[in-house]
């Protein structure tokens, strides 16, 4: 249960919900119990009027008889029936607040996972499945929610059920109550024992879930890929495999909770043998009524389901600690990168970087080692190198997804970690490598980082993009849905409408990085020119494979290694006639060859 004190706050928060279901749970109980008492009541009736009925037999005084005795059976019958309908209103009233209290809290504690997933690192997203993410978020919350809800109000209504008809069946008869409920202790050793077992099979079916959730969203992400090895039974295979582990622990937890209901209805039955045999021979000896047979008969019938739900409450709050627990991992861990400050000011775009060295905290691969450069405010850099040679890991700790191991980097004189988080990603214009665009109109995946922006800017931002008629020419224009990451988009399309988003939001500085892979010379040209032009003034790192000759860059740093190799202007570089010349040359052979 120490896993599931985390939830305290939310009890504290909806007291009142609880409260009152407390209330509804003891009205509903108390209106329960007296029913089987009008029962016995007039069973007495009958019974102690028989014989006079017989001895009367042959007189009119019979039939008097037997209507008084009619009276009164229709009066205790319409009073259990009352007694009923208020027990069923506050029936609905006990659910209306804490079944709703479940339901509250579950939106709670799913929009906090939420939010706190937003918060944790980059590095916490390549450490874990994506399918991990939403099964603990969807899967493991609403185990939780039956937690708080049925079995917090079975549990409860179990307890008072069990204290006011013991009391009850206490006031009748002592021996009596105690010979009924002896079955009840090899219950509670029974239950016990099981739900150890529940708690373990529990946790390691949601575990299995998550491997399930993770290979699903795998395949279905990478269905192009996997259609074009033709691998689907394979695939198919794979998960079939997940499934049948899945299925087995699945089956495992189902023959344990089977235990259960064959052994409530063992002791339940048991109860009432002992219960009419012991209650008999106290009938003979005049300590009890026959009505206090039928008495007992309901009252261990009406224990019949809470006694059973023992077993179903014991296993839900297992299952619901395991997920808890899963909940709580995440919950527990803090984003390596934190805000400082929320101070608003503005960013002017001067970037420096100070003897950077930066190694990957999961992987261990040392990206950058001793990197420096400065730009200041509306110079324009740009950043080449091979693959693997550290130039994306410099979009990454600019962006702050990673904190440097040692040396600093400056923003407007600034070290990036004093810097408002919010803000500074905010002034930077971002476009991935891996451009990633959201199931939802071309609209709004433009205006993503700028939502109050009219249609006419996003068309006029589009346009700087070389964008605009090719979305004006898609069969529902700026209202088209774009698919799941865009997958109803050419690779060009996807990277020209993450330009103008980026271009959109205004930003003091432009970080491009190998966005212009997927785009033809002329569409290249027009886009580099708006940012030679309208963008002069923005500081703006890009980030690439190819030389752009009719762009002027301040500055060019070639990578290698995680080192600069060379620094410079184009000019200074092609004269060194070291890897950026090279690289030039075939850039230019390449691009004769392409036009003959």
């Amino acid at each position: 249960m120490k896993e599931l004190f985390y939830l305290n706050k939310y009890f504290v928060k909806y007291k009142w919900h609880l409260l009152t279901g407390l209330l509804f749970v003891i009205l509903q109980n108390y209106f329960r119990v007296l029913q089987p008492q009008m029962i016995r009541h007039a069973l007495d009736l009958v019974v102690e009027n028989l014989q006079t009925y017989r001895l009367l037999e042959g007189f009119d005084a019979q039939e008097e008889l037997f209507s008084d005795i009619a009276a009164i059976l229709m009066f205790f019958g319409g009073l259990v029936l009352v007694l009923a309908l208020i027990m069923g209103i506050f029936m609905y009233f006990m659910r209306q607040t804490i079944i709703v209290m479940s339901r509250l809290i579950e939106f709670d504690l799913r929009n906090e996972i939420f939010v706190h997933y937003e918060k944790l690192d980059f590095a916490f997203y390549k450490r874990n499945n994506t399918g991990d993410l939403m099964a603990r978020i969807t899967e493991d919350v609403s185990k939780v929610r039956m937690y708080l809800g049925p079995a917090i109000l079975y549990g409860i209504n179990l307890t008072f059920l069990f204290v006011m008809v013991i009391s009850s069946m206490l006031a009748v008869s002592v021996e009596l109550t105690i010979y009924t409920l002896l079955p009840l202790p090899f219950l509670s050793v029974s239950i016990y024992y099981v739900s150890n077992l529940i708690n373990k099979k529990s946790e390691q079916i949601q575990r299995q879930l998550s491997v399930l959730n993770s290979a699903a969203q795998e395949i279905y992400s990478g269905i192009r890929v996997v259609k074009s090895y033709v691998q689907e039974p394979s695939m198919g295979k794979h998960f079939a495999n997940e499934s049948e582990i899945f299925k087995e622990k699945s089956m495992e937890l189902a023959r344990v909770n089977a235990l259960f209901h064959p052994l409530m209805l063992l002791l339940i039955g048991l109860s009432t043998i002992i219960t009419i045999y012991i209650g008999g021979l106290q009938v003979i000896r005049g300590n009890i009524t026959p009505g206090n047979i039928a008495e007992f008969v309901i009252y261990i019938n009406m224990l019949t389901w809470p006694v059973a739900a023992i077993g179903w409450v014991a296993s839900i709050i297992q299952r619901a600690s395991a997920s808890q627990e899963r909940i709580n991992e995440f919950l527990k861990q803090e984003p390596a990168i934190s805000n400082p400050s929320k101070e608003i000011y503005p960013v002017q775009g001067a970037i420096k970087f100070d003897q950077v060295h930066f190694e990957y905290p999961d992987t261990g691969i040392k990206a950058l080692n001793g990197i420096s450069f400065e730009l200041k405010k509306g110079e324009k850099l740009a950043i080449v190198g091979k693959t693997g040679s550290g130039k994306t890991t410099i979009a990454d700790l600019l962006l702050r997804m990673y904190d440097v191991n040692a040396g600093a980097i400056t923003i407007d004189g600034k070290n990036i970690v004093e810097h408002n988080l919010s803000l500074l990603r905010e002034r930077i214009g971002y476009v991935p490598q891996d451009v990633f665009l959201f199931s939802e109109t071309v609209e709004n995946n433009l205006k993503f980082g700028s939502s109050d922006q009219k249609l006419a800017t996003v068309k006029e931002y589009a346009g700087y993009a070389a964008i605009n008629k090719e979305i004006l020419d898609l069969k529902d224009g700026y209202e088209t849905m774009v698919g799941e990451r865009g997958v109803t988009l050419s690779g060009g399309q996807k990277q020209r409408i993450s330009i103008a988003r980026a271009f959109i939001k205004k930003p003091d500085i432009i970080l491009l990085d190998d966005c212009l892979s997927a785009i033809d010379t002329n569409t290249e040209k027009t886009i580099l020119q708006y940012l030679s032009g309208a963008l002069a003034e923005k500081t703006t790192i890009i980030i690439t494979h190819r030389i752009y000759s009719f762009l002027q860059f301040d500055k060019i740093i070639v990578m290698d290694e995680g080192r600069i190799a060379e620094a410079g202007t184009h000019e200074s570089l092609i004269n060194k006639k070291g890897y950026y010349a090279d690289m030039y040359e075939k850039q230019k052979l390449e691009d004769s060859e392409f036009k003959t």
